[in-house]
């Protein structure tokens, strides 16, 4: 779902991120409160107020939804799930979780405290309003503040619509899953209501933008196509989960990988090894099979041509990072959760500070695909 993210801050032991996605969303609403809603709801303002209120009203935005995510982060947390941090990305904002609620209660509490942090938040942000219409605050400031209660309490209604990856879907899944005890089922129902949801959206979204409600629409129908998508993945990664979980990386990893020396030149890595086997990543072992480091496509296109010949794999490979390297012990969904993150579609496996093995997102896609054919 992610791209490229950018680490913010970190707040309470949750790592706040950005993805460059938000740059685009921040630039639309920006664009929106300062064309649009701002000077519809004061007249006669300069364009340079109305544009930074724009500013600082995105800003509010953002902010509250980052509050909104961290109130899932701390219930979680207090039902001993471990959340990777928060992520603001093209849509809003999403509390990373890489595994599923132990029980319906916690998956209702969980879901349950963000419409609500909202409600605070926008009841908070129309008291401040109504203080400052009596007080006389500056119409901008005001209009801002005003802004921030209106749109926390559409937030807050969004939310709780029972459309699943959406707060509401999550607490209908959490009442199915108490029912029937099979999440694999309430996820099931919950993500279809959910896919049907963006279809209606998408639809809005176009009847919208032919009504000549251009803005509108837009959003609209990119917000249904997130919808729509969340929906449809979500599933398909509980059954991707389920399959795998209790799968451990020494079942499916090759335990003869293609190594290098440190002692081999740069030239004869990429013409007998990078060119023959295809692969980026290649560990660099010694004669007695301890792994020195890693030397990647990346570092050697790095080193200019000329001294391929002369350079050898000793002289630039890196130390293997733990992204790079797992246990052969470890459960494959983390094995899975650790390519999905860093990008690499290969894992070292080390034990005893010896390579023991590789596994690769090939390996578990065939096995996957294999399970869910035969079990599920």
């Amino acid at each position: 779902m992610f791209g490229r993210r950018v680490n913010l801050l970190k707040l309470l032991g949750f790592q706040v991120r950005v993805d460059l996605s938000w740059i685009i969303i921040a630039i639309l609403i920006t664009w929106s409160l300062s064309t649009g809603f701002f000077p519809f709801q004061i007249e006669g303002l300069d364009n340079r107020t109305y544009w930074i209120m724009g500013v600082v009203g995105a800003l509010g935005l953002f902010l509250s939804i980052i509050v909104h995510e961290f109130s899932h982060s701390l219930v979680a947390r207090k039902y001993g799930l471990h959340m990777k941090g928060i992520t603001l990305f093209i849509f809003g904002g999403m509390a990373e979780m890489p595994e599923d609620p132990p029980s319906p209660k916690a998956e209702f509490m969980m879901a349950a405290v963000g419409p609500l942090s909202s409600i605070v938040i926008a009841i908070v942000f129309y008291i401040i309003y109504s203080a400052g219409v009596a007080t006389n605050i500056p119409p901008p400031v005001n209009g801002v503040i005003f802004y921030l209660a209106i749109i926390n309490g559409l937030l807050a209604a969004f939310n709780t619509v029972p459309a699943f990856p959406l707060d509401g879907g999550r607490v209908l899944r959490s009442i199915l899953w108490g029912i029937k005890g099979n999440l694999r089922w309430a996820t099931r129902v919950s993500a279809n209501i959910g896919s049907g949801f963006g279809v209606f959206l998408i639809l809005l979204g176009i009847f919208s933008i032919l009504g000549g409600n251009l803005i509108g629409g837009m959003w609209w129908f990119l917000i249904g196509m997130f919808l729509y998508s969340a929906a449809q993945s979500s599933y398909q990664q509980l059954v991707t989960r389920k399959a795998l979980e209790g799968e451990y990386v020494h079942r499916f990893m090759t335990t003869e990988p293609i190594t290098v020396s440190p002692d081999l030149t740069i030239t004869e890595v990429v013409e007998d090894y990078i060119y023959r086997h295809h692969h980026k990543m290649y560990p660099v072992v010694s004669g007695a099979g301890k792994v020195e480091g890693c030397i990647t496509t990346s570092q050697i296109k790095e080193v200019p041509k000329a001294e391929w010949q002369s350079k050898r794999v000793g002289d630039i490979a890196a130390r293997c990072d733990k992204e790079n390297t797992i246990h052969p012990d470890t459960d494959a969904v983390q094995a899975l959760s650790a390519m999905n993150q860093t990008g690499n579609s290969r894992l070292m496996v080390i034990e005893d500070d010896k390579l023991v093995g590789i596994i690769s997102l090939k390996d578990l896609m065939d096995f996957l695909s294999l399970r869910i054919e035969l079990d599920y």
